[in-house]
């Protein structure tokens, strides 16, 4: 799922994930570092209600991803933005992470949602080290995208198939 930040993609996801008809999960890679993200958490879990079990791992996606995803279950991962700047800030081997990630993916059977901005539509970064997180972004936008068997870009709430393998 991709789209622009409040394009409604979340939504549209969790809507996709209670369509499974299983046991629903999600990996939230957001930390509450200030006081806006805690009360973004709050709302997020809000949304959700209790139907949901939730692993909160803002690195080690895979490994939550490893001791998660079941042909039983549908994991919702929200969101790879996130992740990828949590791999930023913590100076991790972020080319690394994702070639596990999408080496691990092109094996999987198991039903997963990602969550990702679409950064590309927007400006060039003003600082170096926004350009390569961008640029990083756009990388692990296309890499996921290869792997998975359907791509669906999100804008104003509306859903628009880019790639669908069913």
């Amino acid at each position: 799922m991709l789209g622009g930040a409040r394009s409604g993609k979340t939504a549209f996801g969790m809507r996709l994930a209670t369509e499974h008809k299983l046991e629903k999960w999600m990996v939230a890679t957001a930390e509450a570092g200030d006081p806006e993200m805690k009360a973004r958490i709050a709302r997020h879990r809000a949304e959700r209600g209790d139907d949901w079990h939730v692993v909160e791992e803002p690195v080690d996606l895979l490994g939550a991803l490893k001791r998660i995803a079941r042909r039983d279950r549908v994991v919702l991962v929200d969101c790879l933005t996130i992740w990828l700047s949590n791999l930023f800030m913590k100076e991790c081997d972020h080319g690394l992470e994702l070639d596990r990630l999408a080496f691990w993916l092109d094996r999987s059977n198991d039903p997963l949602i990602f969550i990702s901005n679409e950064l590309g539509l927007g400006l060039v970064p003003e600082t170096s080290l926004g350009r390569a997180f961008r640029d990083a972004h756009g990388l692990m936008n296309q890499t996921l995208a290869t792997a998975c068997d359907q791509v669906t870009f999100v804008a104003a709430g509306l859903p628009l198939v880019l790639k669908d393998k069913a």
